[in-house]
């Protein structure tokens, strides 16, 4: 067996080389960032950013010049402490399934470098700071956001039942299209739905490229993901999705009163869809996981492109 300190200083497979955590946290910290999926920031940008389009979109719409920074900082840290906790809970889920999955078994629970228990309180820590973000935001936004939690806690268990868990992470992971809107206005009018609409359909093809990595694993595991069941229609479905999810961001920016550069923003958008599509026939696993974590930028493109927007009709 590898000694303790070896386990914690070994990256795991889809972190960023020569992260902080790996190189230069106390050993004894490092399980926990990992657990927290620090090393791996990809996953609270994903989080972060159906918060920023709806937060755009709201400013567009109430006549901002931009979108509140105040929210926009608190999005920022909500996103990575509930992606800490979320990731947390599906990883005491789904310590078992880890164990049998290469890129996966190494993680700090599968590997026992932390305990089930100290993972479960470490994670109740990391709810009740998500829980003091929520409180700055008015009742109607706390009240959405406290919903979401029956979604988070469903979805590690949707591997083992249904062939597209990540429609069920499209809908917690796109919950920002609702509370960004809300925040602002204190409601839900049709372009919060769309734009949350919108950014499911972008997870559920942004993470059937992610799952391409694990197809032969998951086979022997018996765990179901969407790039197992679109076999070798994979392309052609995240291609729909994709489409699917630019209509719903345009129908959005079109009723909360977008202008030309927010629609420029919403054709880079697109393109850079394209690209990822064009690159998926046949990728191998490094490519997957380059073309996953690309989505950081198409999603900060359609955002600066809503915030953009907003200045600009506020200028002229």
């Amino acid at each position: 067996m590898v000694p303790a300190p070896e386990l914690a200083d070994a990256p795991l497979p889809d972190a960023m080389r020569g992260h902080w955590v790996d190189t230069r946290a106390p050993r004894r910290l490092r399980p926990y960032l990992k657990l927290a999926r620090i090393e791996r920031p990809i996953g609270w940008w994903l989080l972060l950013l159906p918060c920023w389009w709806a937060a755009g979109l709201a400013a567009i719409a109430a006549g901002l010049p931009y979108p509140n920074p105040w929210h926009i900082l608190l999005f920022l840290i909500g996103a990575i402490v509930m992606r800490a906790a979320g990731s947390t809970f599906n990883d005491i889920v789904d310590r078992k399934l880890d164990a049998q999955v290469a890129r996966t078994r190494g993680r700090p629970l599968p590997s026992g470098q932390v305990s089930p228990r100290a993972a479960a309180l470490f994670m109740v820590g990391l709810s009740l700071a998500g829980l003091l973000v929520l409180l700055q935001f008015n009742a109607f936004t706390i009240a959405a956001g406290i919903a979401s939690l029956g979604i988070v806690a469903i979805y590690p268990f949707m591997k083992r039942i249904t062939n597209l868990p990540q429609f069920v992470l499209g809908l917690a992971f796109s919950w920002g299209g609702l509370v960004g809107w809300s925040a602002v206005f204190g409601r839900l009018d049709p372009p919060a739905f769309l734009i949350y609409f919108a950014a499911v359909f972008w997870t559920i093809g942004y993470d059937t490229v992610y799952a391409m990595q694990d197809i032969e694993d998951d086979v022997i595991a018996g765990i179901k993901s969407s790039a197992r069941y679109f076999g070798r229609y994979t392309q052609q479905a995240v291609g729909l999705c994709y489409a699917v999810a630019t209509l719903l961001a345009g129908l959005a920016t079109w009723l909360a009163g977008g202008g030309i550069v927010a629609f420029a923003g919403l054709g880079l958008f697109a393109l850079h869809l394209g690209w990822q599509v064009r690159l998926i026939g046949g990728a191998d696993g490094p490519t997957a996981l380059m073309l996953f974590r690309s989505n950081r930028n198409a999603g900060l493109i359609l955002a600066a492109g809503f915030a953009l927007d907003a200045a600009a009709k506020a200028a002229f």
